[in-house]
């Protein structure tokens, strides 16, 4: 009896809207797989047309399950989660720049058995919402340096990603980490000198990171590289037209290399047209909206700050992702939140949903009175 209330008060609780959007994308996702991975399945020569939509399937199963567990959380309790994941993930993306899988130059990924783990995924919802705490406890004035040792956590972050090299990711963080020193009431000062640090950043990117250098050019100039795989996302998103082609009926995905996974949106568009596309974006805006609603009426300034950096982050990371899809931004290799493949990263994302669910669940205390 007492499980069951605990069960029924936890779902009374629940920002049901933005959990619902979380299943509808993520359902979108399974979709688009079908659609996607038997032709990314007979490119990469695997005798299983269907082995990527298993393991998506797999993945989303994982992930619904450890969106349920986070989002039963206590706001310290969320608190103390995001804690120990950004210590664990600070310690495994040390470890893969030792031992790491290479990829074109690259190491992001730590293989285990079958299954690749890229522990950035991991970083950002977790230093958003560590982020968010010491803010917030800098507001209160706390008699430790907060804010220094939030500063502190995100150069940290960058240095790994930049090591590694993952330049999309770190523009990523920097913008959440941005948005949220944004919300905690930053000062014109620290505007500019935030911007001052960005612009040198993307200069500094510019000169010292060749292959940063060579997708902008790319973008500016497609005749000075290779824009095979822009090229045939624009050739998929025209084809598709307003209602699309037709499930199963798309050609141009099977000459997509990443169609399951950073072009999907494109197979979206191809398969099920512009009405489609606008669909997946209003899931996104309604999701933002829904938990920037929440958000402002929270009475904890933590949870508040949370829950807008973790919004942010799925917003972000989606807005970038369609931009490169429609040939908008130079290609960054970000999946599209909760549709693309991915294992590390559909986890990574529910982690993330699971905490705003935590952190704007309904209890004694927890909203502003109106």
């Amino acid at each position: 009896m007492i499980a069951a209330q605990n069960i029924n008060d936890w779902w009374r609780g629940l920002d049901r809207t933005l959990l619902f959007t979380v299943l509808a994308l993520m359902a979108v996702g399974l979709i688009l797989s079908l659609a996607a991975s038997p032709a990314a399945a007979e490119r990469l020569r695997i005798a299983d047309p269907f082995h990527f939509i298993y393991r998506h399937g797999i993945f989303a199963a994982v992930s619904l399950g450890v969106l349920a567990a986070v989002s039963t959380l206590s706001i310290r309790g969320a608190r103390r989660l995001a804690g120990v994941v950004l210590l664990g993930a600070f310690a495994l993306m040390a470890l893969t720049l030792v031992a790491g899988h290479e990829v074109n130059g690259a190491r992001r990924w730590l293989r285990f058995g079958a299954f690749s783990l890229q522990a950035s995924e991991f970083l950002k919802p977790a230093l958003i919402v560590i982020a968010a705490w010491l803010f917030a406890e800098a507001r209160r004035g706390a008699p430790v340096p907060a804010r220094l040792i939030a500063f502190g956590l995100y150069l940290a972050a960058v240095a790994l990603l930049l090591l590694q090299p993952d330049f999309g990711q770190t523009v990523l963080i920097t913008l959440c980490f941005g948005g949220v020193f944004f919300a905690a009431g930053l000062n014109w000062k620290w505007i500019a000198g935030l911007s001052a640090a960005a612009a040198g950043g993307l200069a500094a990117a510019w000169f010292f990171l060749p292959h940063v250098a060579g997708r902008i050019e790319r973008f500016i100039n497609p005749a000075s590289g290779d824009t095979y795989q822009i090229d045939r996302a624009i050739e998929a998103i025209s084809r598709g037209g307003v209602m699309g082609a037709g499930p199963g009926e798309g050609e141009v995905k099977r000459l997509l290399p990443d169609a399951h996974t950073d072009f999907i949106f494109a197979v979206a568009a191809e398969e099920f047209g512009l009405l489609a596309s606008l669909a997946i974006i209003g899931l996104f805006a309604i999701l933002i909206a829904s938990a920037w609603t929440r958000a402002m009426r929270l009475a904890d300034h933590f949870a508040q700050l949370a829950v807008t950096g973790l919004a942010l982050q799925f917003g972000l990371q989606a807005l970038i992702n369609i931009a490169v899809n429609l040939n908008l931004m130079p290609a960054k290799g970000m999946t599209l939140p909760f549709v693309s493949y991915g294992g590390s990263s559909m986890i990574a994302l529910a982690l993330g949903a699971g905490l705003m669910l935590a952190l704007t669940r309904r209890r004694p205390g927890a909203y502003l009175q109106s």
